[in-house]
């Protein structure tokens, strides 16, 4: 039998979950939590094989809670479940320690498949998303450049741009101005939504997830 913990903040489709996985007979789901700060606990009291884990969670996100169940219960296997897959979350999934990255609306019998799997040791990607990781732009921005693109995109102008980081209004210009012709982009918006199209900008929140999309190359 694989014990299974579901971490989702959802109701409804925490209850869908619990539902369609207890109907498998080869698993049972031991604990659900919704809440990101319960799932490490939770686990450490249940120790169950697979943990199901929402990747935006309220308090603790469950990249955070992945990277930590990695190393305070390493037999506790994560699958991140994400509301819209992207290759950057892909990416700093798996660096957490997840061995599975499952879409919320797969059929019920491939989410159980994928428990099976990463269960059994495997890990279970969706193989068009793996490529597309592999294939993603890499960012080339410098740290301070990505400094000041973090406070543009908060909606900040140049003036508290500025101050905020302790750069002259010139300064903080000339990078604006490099940033765009680095990323190609025309103006500072359209500058934000490649960056965060491409996950350079990850949101803080990352109930937000939902709202980075990839953008494709063509």
């Amino acid at each position: 039998m694989i014990d299974v913990l579901i971490a989702e903040d959802m109701h409804l489709v925490r209850g869908a979950m619990v539902a369609l996985l207890s109907l498998e007979e080869d698993i049972q789901v031991v604990e659900d939590v919704g809440h990101g700060d319960e799932v490490v606990e939770a686990c450490l009291r249940h120790r169950p094989d697979v943990a199901l884990v929402d990747i935006g969670l309220p308090g603790t996100d469950g990249i955070s809670a992945a990277a930590d169940l990695s190393r305070r219960l390493p037999g506790c296997r994560t699958v991140i479940l994400t509301g819209l897959a992207t290759p950057v979350a892909l990416r700093r999934a798996l660096d957490a320690g997840a061995r599975g990255f499952v879409v919320k609306d797969s059929p019920a019998g491939q989410l159980a498949e994928c428990v099976r799997r990463v269960a059994a040791g495997e890990q279970v990607v969706d193989p068009d998303l793996a490529v597309a990781a592999l294939n993603a732009r890499e960012n080339p921005l410098t740290g301070r450049e990505m400094d000041v693109l973090k406070v543009a995109a908060e909606g900040a102008p140049v003036d508290e741009i500025a101050d905020r980081l302790y750069l002259s209004g010139g300064t903080v210009r000339n990078y604006l101005s490099r940033i765009l012709s680095k990323i190609g982009a025309r103006t500072r918006v359209e500058a934000i939504r490649i960056a965060k199209q491409d996950g350079w900008l990850w949101p803080d929140d990352l109930s937000e997830i939902g709202l980075v999309r990839h953008r494709p190359r063509t």
